[in-house]
């Protein structure tokens, strides 16, 4: 061989050895099974989103009610007869637990009446927990400016709803209602 690739051939030999050196660690180092520790952040942000999937998950289910309820048919028996003040009354939704009966006057809308069973919504009972009014010994709350609604037998809530009728006036419809007979039921 002539000098200078004797010379040129030493000069990389090194190069050489290192670089058979990588490619031979480079397989041992990418095949390394040992995951990487967490951190005390890692923990804590795992903890946390834990805590608000379990609280969330309590909040979407409501506890399973002990009694099953009502069926809107049940509830026609207990509205303000047809005729009350010159009035007329007409059923006009039953669906699952909730009746509703619309009064008019000449022909014009005054109220619309219903009740619904709150058994499987304890939200509902939330609404009432700090009622300043009774009627008949219930709570009694305004929803609003059209709305007055009242919680029979912490079960039952009935309700008024008007464009044209104020508080008092609504008030006087919700005990048109046989009360007592709903919270017999």
């Amino acid at each position: 061989m002539p000098q200078s690739d004797r010379s040129r051939s030493r000069r990389l030999k090194p190069f050489r050895l290192l670089a058979l050196g990588l490619i031979t660690l480079a397989p041992l180092v990418a095949c390394n099974k040992e995951t990487p520790k967490s951190t005390r952040w890692d923990q804590a942000a795992s903890s946390a989103a834990s805590a608000a999937a379990q609280k969330a998950e309590k909040k979407d289910t409501p506890p399973a009610p002990s009694e099953k309820p009502k069926e809107a048919a049940s509830f026609n028996k207990f509205f303000p007869a047809d005729g009350v003040d010159g009035t007329k009354r007409a059923f006009t939704q039953e669906k699952d637990t909730y009746a509703e009966a619309k009064i008019t006057n000449n022909g014009k809308e005054m109220v619309v009446l219903s009740i619904s069973d709150a058994v499987a919504t304890p939200d509902v009972k939330d609404k009432f927990a700090k009622a300043t009014e009774k009627l008949n010994g219930y709570p009694l709350v305004a929803v609003g400016k059209n709305q007055s609604a009242l919680l029979v037998k912490d079960r039952y809530q009935v309700k008024a709803s008007s464009q044209v009728l104020d508080h008092v006036a609504r008030k006087s419809w919700l005990t048109k209602f046989d009360l007592n007979g709903l919270a017999a039921l």
